[in-house]
């Protein structure tokens, strides 16, 4: 969908483009740690007991998960399951 005129659009291009690199890097991590946050409620919103692990694994499906086929969706959430679990000497 779009809805912003092309007037508009090229304004807001030129008004992100007078800003320095650092500043347009700061605001796209700003928009990932949002976008984190936001998917990490919903994951809490619908298991209220989540543990540590089925968040990461929930964050990985949600923004990675498509890109992978399933065998290797499956190799990464176990290695995001065992990570959880150090070994001990």
């Amino acid at each position: 969908m779009k809805d912003t005129s092309p007037e508009m659009d090229a304004r807001y291009q030129d008004m992100l483009m007078q800003r320095s690199g650092e500043e347009r890097l700061m605001m796209g991590c700003a928009m990932r740690e949002t976008a984190r946050a936001l998917v990490e409620a919903s994951i809490r919103e619908q298991d209220p007991q989540a543990t540590i692990e089925t968040v990461r694994k929930g964050l990985f499906l949600r923004f990675y998960g498509h890109e992978f086929d399933a065998d290797s969706r499956s190799k990464i959430l176990a290695a995001i399951e065992s990570a959880s679990h150090p070994v001990t000497k």
